[in-house]
C-alpha cells in the first residue's frame, strides 16, 4: 500500500542543497520517510561518485518510520561557473520482506527482472553561495548582479533585509508542514498498536505537537 502521493518514500528537502566554500567539505541530511505499512529498502546513486559521500548509501525504513542519510561535498579548489551544478542524485526503492539489518538486504535487491516493483526519484544538487542555503542560484545571478551593482547601498540593504524575512518564513512554513506530515506518520502507526499506554502517550504528544503547530501559524501569519 503506497501513500496518496504514490511513492514508497517521500524525500525532504527534495533537492541537495550545499552552501558552497572554497576547500572546505559541505554536509547536506536528507529524511527519508516510508509512506508504506512495508519494509522499504534504499539505495542511493550519483553521476560523480568522487566528489561526494553519501552515509549509509544503502539501507532500509521501517513502517511509516524515517531515516535520515548525510551526503558530503568533498572540499572543492576551484569555484563551479556562475554557482550551477550539473550533478545528480538517483533514489531507488523497493518493498522487501521484514529486515532488522543492513546486511540483510540481498544483493540483487535493486536489480530490475521479472514483477520487481523498483521505484526511482532524481534529486539535483544545488550550490548556493556562503550565508544563502536555501536559496537557488540560477544562471541568470549575473544579470541580477549587474542590477543590484546599479542601486544604491541603502536600497541593496533593503532588499538583503527583505529576502532574509522572506526565507525564514519559509523556513518556518516548512517546519510546519514536517510538523504536520510527522503527526500523520504517527496516527498510522497508532493504527499497528494495540497497546494502550502507547495510545495515550501518542495523544499527548500529538496535543502538545498541535499547540506548538498553532503557535508557529499564528506567529508567521502576524
Amino acid at each position: 500500500m503506497k501513500s496518496e502521493n504514490g511513492r514508497l518514500i517521500s524525500v525532504y528537502p527534495e533537492d541537495l542543497t550545499f552552501g558552497f566554500q572554497l576547500n572546505k567539505q559541505i554536509n547536506c541530511d536528507l529524511k527519508l520517510v516510508n509512506n508504506t505499512e512495508h519494509h522499504v529498502a534504499f539505495k542511493v546513486k550519483t553521476t560523480s561518485p568522487k566528489k561526494y559521500i553519501v552515509r549509509p548509501n544503502t539501507g532500509f525504513v521501517q513502517p511509516w518510520d524515517s531515516s535520515t542519510i548525510t551526503v558530503t561535498l568533498q572540499a572543492q579548489n576551484e569555484m563551479p561557473p556562475d554557482m550551477h551544478c550539473k550533478d545528480k542524485f538517483l533514489l531507488q526503492s523497493t518493498i522487501v520482506p521484514p529486515i532488522f539489518d543492513v546486511d540483510e538486504i540481498a544483493s540483487d535487491t535493486f536489480t530490475k527482472d521479472g514483477d520487481k516493483e523498483i521505484e526511482e526519484r532524481k534529486l539535483k544538487v544545488v550550490y548556493t553561495a556562503p550565508g544563502q542555503q536555501g536559496v537557488t542560484v540560477k544562471r541568470s545571478s549575473r544579470r541580477s548582479s549587474d542590477h543590484l551593482a546599479m542601486l544604491s547601498n541603502s536600497t541593496i540593504e533593503e532588499v538583503q533585509t527583505i529576502q532574509c524575512l522572506k526565507e525564514e518564513k519559509d523556513a518556518t512554513l516548512q517546519r510546519n508542514i514536517q510538523l504536520q506530515r510527522d503527526i500523520e506518520i504517527m496516527k498510522k502507526r497508532m493504527k499497528h498498536k494495540s497497546d494502550t499506554g502507547f495510545s495515550l502517550v501518542f495523544a499527548a504528544v500529538v496535543g502538545v505537537m498541535s499547540l506548538s503547530l498553532g503557535f508557529v501559524i499564528k506567529l508567521v501569519l502576524s
